[in-house]
């Protein structure tokens, strides 16, 4: 059939739609709902045997020794042998594998293992000194900005008023459900994989590096990911099984504990901002100095992650206008983490913006419309494919307000308050509306999340990642932390990192969208942003606390059921 003239094709006007913008179940929905084996933990081949891989509790380190004649004695075990990896991070890090009949026998060989690491080149990082040192630098902006749009010490100079504010958050864990793993099998010169990744295209190079073979020498079986929010970008745990996989004459399915996923995560990395901003005699936004606080693995450039987001570079439109950067060196792995750069950096600016809105004098709602329409040329996004437009942020703000009763009286011990964020090319603003107690303890009356991310293709799929990126938002805003001492992480289990549990998880999530005719973009990301900042407003407006950093369980706060 030839190719048709697109100036011949007339579209389906919206009336017309049969399929896009209804509801629709997913096609695994009732298997996954019924334990049906989806998920890459779930994989059996016949004749496989089991893997643990245990690395340096502190991440560079490398293996010595370990006492291997008493591992390999242990009940169920076959092998045990040390694997010298490539030592990056995104590949195969020192360690010891132990191969055992079943999973059981390869944990409890490995809960005896001893290992002798040589630490000479392990990270020695503490989250507590990053911290002490953000604090200590704060106040010494760069001599060197990154931007510099306008006059901004005349700015200041002028001001009616100005404010300033140092605010940070810390690294945090993906720890998804379903640990990682991966089962592989070497046969007959090919490597075949069975992995629950989220992109196995970047794992194949990776894999072929560590296992010494050619790319079309892999075949890789996607199963179903039981969580990745990012996680699960990164194939290091495929890369391990494939250098297990090469000792093995038989499939091999490598499982790591959970106390692995939390001590070798690409987490997210902390971050400090200290804040200044002027507001002009009209109550107008008129200067925003910022100077960012973030990490480097290279001496060059951010960590993964760990950049100030493109997003917020748009968003924030003050005529006057600087930004620099200091970097603290970083050996602990970083990476994506649901709405990279953004889960952040949005509840330190977006909270920054409610303190000069006060500031103002001026309804919050018409602070953040007037601001985001500022006519600054230099901040106009130069790359034609970026999508962020003033309107549609203006368009969700304004709605968001109206759905969730901005400017109503509530009762005492009651607020409402309200963000917004340009994230990964969807334009968002959440709402929560909370009752405290004298106890720090929050009830959760509502949430509204606007979004304008184009036309939604499936409703109760973007209703779902809505309704989730709002839960998730919650959850870490109130309670995740990682605390890192000498390069190794405190944290172990969910006992000591408390994800939001079903009993305190908000009932009333009510999700709205603008269908524009704009090209459609995802659902993942912009949904999660603005929820901390527009919680944190909540609670000023409710107690005059300013939370200026998370999680707020740190600051004495905490759910009602």
């Amino acid at each position: 059939m030839p190719v048709p003239d697109p100036k011949s094709l007339a579209l389906k006007t919206r009336a017309e739609y049969r399929l896009i913008g209804k509801r629709y179940h997913g096609v695994d929905d009732p298997k996954v709902v019924t334990g049906q084996p989806l998920f890459g933990i779930d994989v059996q081949r016949p004749g496989m045997v089991y893997a643990s891989y245990t690395k340096c509790p502190a991440a560079g380190g490398k293996v010595r020794s370990f006492n291997v004649d008493e591992i390999k004695a242990q009940r169920g075990v076959i092998d045990a042998f040390a694997i010298d990896g490539t030592g990056l991070m995104v590949e195969a890090m020192p360690g010891v594998a132990i191969i055992a009949k079943d999973t059981w026998s390869a944990f409890q060989a490995k809960d005896k293992l001893k290992v002798d690491w040589d630490l000479s080149e392990a990270s020695t990082d503490s989250s507590s000194q990053f911290s002490a040192q953000a604090k200590a630098v704060a106040n010494h902006f760069p001599a060197t900005p990154d931007d510099d749009v306008g006059d901004v010490d005349k700015s200041f100079a002028t001001a009616a008023k100005t404010v300033e504010a140092y605010y940070e958050y810390p690294f945090a864990a993906h720890v998804p459900l379903e640990p990682m793993n991966t089962t592989a099998h070497w046969h007959d010169g090919v490597m075949e994989m069975w992995v629950p990744t989220q992109q196995p295209d970047r794992g194949l190079p990776l894999i072929a590096h560590v296992a010494g073979i050619p790319q079309d020498k892999i075949v890789m079986h996607q199963t179903r990911v039981g969580g990745g929010f990012g996680r699960r970008l990164v194939n290091d745990y495929a890369c391990e099984a494939a250098a297990i996989a090469k000792k093995v004459n038989a499939p091999v399915k490598l499982q790591w504990t959970r106390e692995d996923d939390f001590s070798h995560d690409f987490y997210r990395p902390a971050g400090y901002h200290q804040f200044k901003g002027a507001i002009d005699k009209d109550g107008r936004l008129d200067a925003w100095r910022e100077h960012f606080i973030t990490f480097t693995a290279d001496g060059k450039k951010e960590s993964t992650g760990a950049n100030l987001t493109d997003n917020l570079k748009y968003s924030i439109k003050a005529p006057n206008l600087r930004r620099g950067k200091t970097m603290f060196p970083l050996k602990i792995a970083t990476g994506s983490w649901r709405a990279p750069g953004d889960n952040a950096q949005v509840f330190a600016a977006q909270s920054f913006m409610h303190e000069l809105s006060l500031a103002s004098g001026h309804d919050h709602v018409e602070f953040l419309i007037d601001a985001v329409n500022r006519d600054v040329p230099a901040l106009v996004p130069k790359d034609p494919s970026v999508n962020f437009s003033p309107k549609r942020a203006t368009d969700v703000i304004r709605m968001c307000a109206e759905q969730a009763g901005w400017g109503k009286k509530l009762p005492n011990g009651s607020a409402l308050g309200l963000a917004w964020c340009y994230s990964h090319a969807g334009h968002a603003a959440q709402a929560i509306e909370i009752s405290m107690d004298a106890n720090k303890r929050i009830k959760v009356n509502r949430i509204v999340v606007v979004l304008d991310v184009g036309p939604i293709i499936d409703m109760a799929g973007s209703e779902a990642q809505a309704q989730g990126g709002s839960t998730d938002a919650l959850s870490t805003a109130m309670g995740l932390k990682i605390n890192i001492e000498n390069g190794v992480i405190r944290e172990q289990n969910y006992n000591a990192y408390p994800i939001l549990r079903l009993p305190f998880a908000p009932m009333a999530i009510d999700s709205y969208f603008i269908q524009s005719e704009n090209p459609p973009t995802g659902m993942g990301e912009p949904a999660f942003p603005a929820l901390a900042p527009a919680l944190g407003n909540a609670i000023f407006v409710a107690t005059g606390e300013r939370v200026r950093r998370m999680p707020l369980r740190d600051l004495g706060y905490s759910l009602a059921v």
